[in-house]
């Protein structure tokens, strides 16, 4: 007899950026939208994908954090970007749109406060209705927040329903130094910082820097999560949570949310070059994060998913056992077996998250 499917929410996915950029119909299943890259080479994952709506609805995946994410970069730099934070806010507000048509159809629906969290859950949790017909949640999240213009720019996000942000991505930020830099908040960065407190946001410390973590971390007093973050101690990498880093954010009763990308599941991986068969990486290398922060914690109440899948990468760099979201149910049989009781595999599944939504938004 085959188990019923957990609810499950994902802390990270890239949505709009997929329909947006990767002009992604995710409407359609990821079978469907493979089968429309074939032939395409402009971008390592094209034909890889593995997210869309109907397969977020067969994994029982009902309830997202959903990512704006436009970053700028300088003339001259290695790392992709726009060309001015003009032009980012532009891309945002397309994302936006995107997300704004997907509820038009009734296809997704977006959450901002603590009732419409509940109203929703009850309708997910409700066993009459069949989860294909259900409209996935999403609740907002800016990823890197170089796109802000300048100061202002954070309310007028907050009054379309930006509800966290994360101020660094990769490299240097008009906002914080992200992954492959050491330096921290710039004066605009703690600025940020403290009017997303004043608004009562939820600081995504995920990209930030070692430094910038110390700082956001220091002076931040509202709800912080990490959305989507591995462990150092098991892979070496600055992207990597330290322990020292996951014991404060377990003293500030946050929630991590595991990544599922293979560079940060394994040492030196090589893009576009290694390959997950070939590196031995699978899903029950995330079990091992996950474990490795319950073991810090003492329970099961700090560690969730935050699958961060098609974020810019597909099945060439996802664990070789996954085939699309949906397989993210498969954790539940290995949580199982590594003696996880029913309730830390709910609290991992998504009770981690709703908690932690209770309360920051209460």
């Amino acid at each position: 007899m085959t188990e019923e499917p957990l609810f499950i929410f994902d802390c990270h996915l890239d949505l709009s950026m997929n329909a947006i950029e990767w002009n992604r119909d995710l409407k359609k299943s990821v079978y469907e939208i493979r089968e429309t890259e074939i032939g395409m080479t402009d971008k390592l994952d094209r034909g890889l994908g593995t997210v869309a709506l109907p397969e977020l609805r067969k994994g029982k995946i009902g309830l997202v954090v959903a990512t704006q994410i436009a970053r700028y970069v300088e003339r001259g730099s290695l790392i992709p970007g726009w060309n001015s934070p003009e032009i980012a806010w532009g891309i945002s507000q397309a994302q936006l749109a995107w997300y704004r048509t997907m509820e038009d159809q009734g296809e997704m629906v977006q959450i901002t406060n603590l009732s419409q969290m509940e109203a929703h859950l009850a309708l997910w949790f409700d066993k009459t209705i069949p989860d294909k017909g259900k409209p996935v949640g999403y609740i907002l999240s800016l990823e890197g927040a170089d796109s802000f213009v300048n100061i202002s720019y954070l309310e007028k996000a907050y009054g379309y329903g930006l509800r966290a942000c994360g101020p660094a991505h990769y490299g240097p930020g008009r906002y914080a130094a992200g992954t492959g830099r050491t330096e921290g908040l710039t004066a605009a960065g703690k600025e940020l910082v403290a009017e997303m407190d004043n608004l009562n946001m939820i600081l995504d410390v995920t990209h930030l820097t070692d430094k910038g973590f110390d700082e956001a971390t220091s002076m931040y007093k509202g709800p912080v999560w990490a959305s989507h973050h591995n462990c150092r101690k098991l892979v070496d990498n600055q992207r990597q949570l330290t322990d020292d880093q996951i014991k404060v954010l377990i003293e500030r009763n946050a929630v991590i949310g595991g990544v599922f990308d293979t560079w940060m599941l394994t040492d030196n991986w090589v893009r576009g070059k290694d390959d997950p068969k070939d590196r031995n990486v699978h899903l029950e290398l995330i079990v091992d994060h996950y474990d490795h922060i319950c073991q810090l914690a003492g329970n099961s109440l700090n560690v969730a998913i935050g699958s961060d899948l098609d974020g810019a990468y597909g099945k060439e760099q996802s664990p070789y056992d996954l085939e699309d979201i949906s397989d993210l149910q498969k954790l539940n049989g290995m949580l199982k077996r590594r003696g996880y009781s029913a309730e830390d595999i709910e609290n991992i599944f998504y009770k981690n998250w709703l908690r932690f939504l209770r309360k920051a938004w209460a």
